[in-house]
């Protein structure tokens, strides 16, 4: 007697310990090589100004070193989204990765060594292409790879890595290598970081949608897209303003806040760089804590409450209180935990944009990564034109008054499903996952736990 062939199993997988904490199975290589990435990218946030300061250059100098840089990561950051649409992500993360290498390089070989100002200037700024290319490329192949209904949560996890990289553990990093190696070969260890992370993640992953280009021959009608889109729909532009706010502060205390630590406060460069390390330790902890929350409570409450209220106190708080205190660090790291938390409160942002305009969200997620890249030049001009005058009391309250306003803009960023009679009919109904009509997949109103 034959025996009967054995059932098809044709039920769900079983989900893994990926699927339980929101990470995308086949991407998953690409966040630990972000995380390298972006160590890589950090490692200098944390002393490159004071290292510039001693070598000769003035405050001001450095301010515009790292506005010059800002521009090109702006630039580039806009560009992500459109060029993904027209080379797939994964050739966008190529370019970012060679320019950051090469112009690396260039800098640290004929600016650095020679401490020619304008060298410098020139080549970190082309450097400024490079992480926003590769950074954003891949959260471009996020939002396309993952199922809506755990957008949040993935995008949480994108900030988690980047984040943890920049300034995070690149500052824990220079803290154990400098005293080892010095300042100047640090800077060269940075170098075999980010080469290490954007191998990793572009020869590891191997998820489709990584080569996928949906505007093969338009990329003029491509480009002009992710800028007409700011006045054809004004909330897109609202959202990369409150994007360009978010990090503006986070950039621009990069230039000031080392010497202010160290001069003003006394504390030691070591003292510092564990201060900087526990701000953003504390951040890419509550980046995932404000995806899951932001898909619970809805993104744009927590973006305007949590994210830019929340950080317009903590801004103040990282400058009174220590000065207050004087030379403790426990008290300065207390402060800056605090404002590693609250500047998390932003992370719904990265899927609430493209859920403004479902019909054009490659064009969203431009303007939203413009805004990210603005604010590495917003954030630096904004301390080169106001500590002269006002000092660095002064800076922290415009830095204050920033989050405030976009806790208020973040307010008008509405989704259609947030008019009761468009969401009523679709009370019960099912989420699917249809394939993308464009580049990036993104949570769509029907979905958006914003609305509810």
């Amino acid at each position: 007697m034959g025996s009967a062939p054995s059932p098809t199993h044709t039920g769900p997988s079983p989900a893994t310990f990926l699927d339980r904490i929101g990470i995308p199975r086949p991407l998953a290589w690409g966040f630990l090589g972000l995380l390298l990435f972006m160590i890589g990218d950090g490692v200098e946030s944390g002393y490159l100004s004071p290292f510039l300061v001693r070598g000769g250059l003035s405050t001001q100098q450095v301010a515009v070193l790292l506005s010059a840089y800002g521009i090109t990561a702006a630039v580039a950051a806009w560009s992500s989204g459109a060029l993904s649409e027209l080379w797939g992500p994964r050739r966008v993360m190529w370019a970012g990765l060679g320019i950051w290498a090469v112009c690396e390089v260039l800098f640290l070989v004929f600016g650095v060594m020679t401490f020619s100002y304008p060298v410098m200037v020139a080549t970190y700024m082309l450097r400024g292409f490079g992480y926003p290319l590769f950074a954003f490329g891949f959260l471009v192949w996020i939002t396309t790879a993952t199922p809506r209904r755990r957008l949040g949560t993935a995008v949480g996890w994108f900030w988690f890595a980047f984040t943890g990289g920049l300034p995070t553990l690149g500052s824990l990093f220079a803290k154990a290598t400098i005293p080892v190696v010095g300042e100047y070969l640090t800077l060269w260890l940075s170098l075999v970081l980010v080469l290490a992370g954007g191998l990793l993640t572009l020869l590891c992953v191997r998820e489709p949608h990584g080569d996928l280009r949906v505007a093969e021959g338009r990329p003029v009608a491509t480009l002009l897209k992710s800028v007409t889109i700011i006045w054809q729909q004004p909330k897109v532009g609202i959202g990369g303003v409150v994007r360009a706010i978010n990090t503006a502060p986070e950039f621009g205390f990069l230039v000031f806040l080392p010497l202010f630590f160290t001069d003003t406060v006394g504390l030691s460069m070591s003292s510092w760089l564990t201060v900087l390390s526990a701000m953003f330790m504390s951040n890419i902890v509550w980046n995932l804590l404000f995806g899951v929350i932001g898909d619970r409570l809805g993104w744009r409450r927590t973006i305007a409450y949590c994210g830019g209220l929340g950080c317009a106190a903590s801004t103040l708080l990282l400058y009174y209180v220590p000065l207050a205190a004087g030379a403790e660090v426990w008290v300065a790291v207390a402060v800056g935990v605090v404002y590693g938390a609250t500047l998390a409160g932003y992370v719904p942002l990265s899927a609430l944009m493209p859920s403004l305009s479902p019909e054009h969200k490659g064009a969203a997620m431009s303007v939203l990564n413009l805004g990210a890249g603005l604010s590495t030049f917003i954030g630096p001009a904004v301390v080169g034109l106001a500590i002269g005058p006002l000092g660095v009391g002064g800076v922290m309250w415009i830095f204050a008054g920033l989050y405030v306003v976009s806790a208020v803009l973040t307010l008008f960023l509405r989704l259609p499903d947030d008019d009761p009679a468009a969401t009523a009919g679709k009370a019960g109904a099912e989420v699917t996952d249809p394939a993308p009509s464009s580049l990036v997949s993104a949570a769509g109103p029907s979905d958006a736990p914003g609305s509810r």
